[in-house]
């Protein structure tokens, strides 16, 4: 995938939902993983031209692992000159340890989001940018669908009351697949998550899934990201 490729995906997404605004500094939630990084870029990129100006920083939430090097990361916002920021938690210690979690995520997942909240709400930040793509939204549908009883999927921009912020998803509209291709072919510093259940997940059993279905159905991914765009689920109608 081409940088102007990715960028118009990622402009058209913002331009749909309205998720950037005049003035807004925008925190990017950053794992380490592919598609922080890619969403990092793209928004260094834009701020450059976009019609609304806005700042852009990038923050990690570390869980307190040992194995968990930034330093490729810290070299890679210095290059696209975008501040970075990294807050220390023992979220890692309270899950595994202490608690001995057996179903970590979705515990570890509101920790991590709520440290990142409160963080960039210190920073004077407005919004808050998270890298899920277009497969993350079909995959979290399925998981809602299957484990919950309810159609219910990640939106593009949800306001937060606790913190009084925005939450956008400019990558809405990458397929996993582009950006696996972009990353390769602009060498990013990707960093394998050291948490001892990555790759374990229910989102990786539902990845799995829509795999498998893909060998009868070529245009799965199509049609469930079709189906939720003409859906109300969670105002994703525009």
């Amino acid at each position: 995938m081409k940088q102007q490729h990715l960028l118009s995906y990622v402009r058209r997404a913002i331009q749909d939902y309205k998720m950037i605004q005049e003035g807004d500094k925008i925190a990017i939630g950053i794992s380490g993983g592919k598609d922080s990084l890619i969403l990092a870029l793209a928004l260094s990129y834009l701020r450059r031209f976009y019609p609304n100006k806005f700042e852009v920083i990038g923050i990690t939430v570390s869980l307190g692992f040992d194995n968990f090097d930034l330093s490729q990361v810290q070299a890679f916002f210095d290059r696209i000159q975008v501040p970075f920021y990294i807050y220390e938690t023992q979220i890692g210690q309270i899950i595994f340890e202490e608690r001995k979690e057996s179903n970590p995520c979705s515990l570890c997942s509101k920790m991590r989001k709520g440290a990142l909240y409160d963080y960039a709400k210190q920073l004077g930040c407005t919004r808050i940018a998270l890298g899920h793509n277009k497969d993350d939204i079909n995959e979290t549908l399925l998981m809602s669908l299957l484990y919950e009883g309810r159609i219910h999927t990640m939106a593009p921009v949800t306001y937060m009351d606790q913190v009084e912020m925005h939450i956008i998803r400019p990558l809405i509209y990458v397929p996993e697949c582009d950006i696996r291709g972009f990353v390769k072919k602009e060498n990013l510093p990707v960093i394998k998550s050291p948490c001892p259940v990555d790759g374990k997940t229910k989102r990786e059993d539902m990845k799995q899934l829509i795999y498998s279905l893909q060998k009868d159905i070529p245009k799965v991914q199509e049609h469930l990201f079709g189906a939720i765009q003409r859906s109300t689920i969670n105002g994703w109608k525009r």
